[in-house]
């Protein structure tokens, strides 16, 4: 089984070539706001470092949001297409269930401007959180890991781990999509509660 995985929806451009369960290609770099740009050149990368014709691909599995609106909706539309025009299945993940990957008591951010986040707990593969938008101060981040843009909880530097490698382990956590017509990005809403 050869997948390919995609992830647009935020600061990275993330694409993974996976066979079976490894990691054949993979290409991940910061291009905040302009991965429509660098997509194409990156999934050329991926295929041509894994010595792979696009034509065989089994399967895409693409990160659904929350995250950037433009973001989301690249990898998701190359998704599309390519499910369209080839007999491959479509899976799907939560951006911030992604970058948690599989770690345990996780804390995920993203910054969703004006003094918000979207974030999502998890621990291992349990949801303790669902995602969702906070307002930044009132997260209880202490004795969490914490994953993101950790900056807006006033730590130096962000903290995105290897995204190629969080497809590989979160794939038991994928969402086969029955009808792509259907497939939309994951937009969240202001919340009326907050989660602490």
């Amino acid at each position: 089984m050869l997948t390919l995985c995609i992830d647009t929806a935020y600061k990275y451009l993330t694409c993974v070539l996976i066979q079976d369960n490894k990691i054949i290609s993979s290409y991940s770099e910061e291009c905040f706001k302009k991965q429509s740009e660098e997509v194409f050149i990156a999934l050329k990368k991926v295929f041509e470092e894994g010595n792979i014709n696009p034509k065989d691909i089994d399967s895409i599995c693409i990160s659904k949001g929350p995250g950037s609106y433009t973001g989301v909706r690249i990898a998701m539309s190359i998704a599309k297409t390519i499910g369209e025009v080839l007999p491959c299945d479509i899976y799907t993940i939560s951006t911030l269930r992604l970058y948690a990957a599989n770690k345990g008591n996780c804390l995920v951010l993203m910054d969703a401007r004006n003094d918000r986040a979207y974030a999502a707990i998890y621990d291992k593969d349990k949801t303790v959180m669902e995602d969702c938008i906070v307002d930044v101060k009132q997260l209880d981040y202490h004795d969490r890991i914490v994953i993101g843009d950790t900056t807006l909880i006033g730590r130096k530097t962000d903290n995105f781990d290897n995204i190629a490698y969080a497809f590989l382990a979160t794939k038991y956590l994928w969402k086969k999509v029955d009808n792509i017509a259907y497939l939309v990005p994951e937009y969240l809403k202001e919340s009326e509660k907050y989660y602490l």
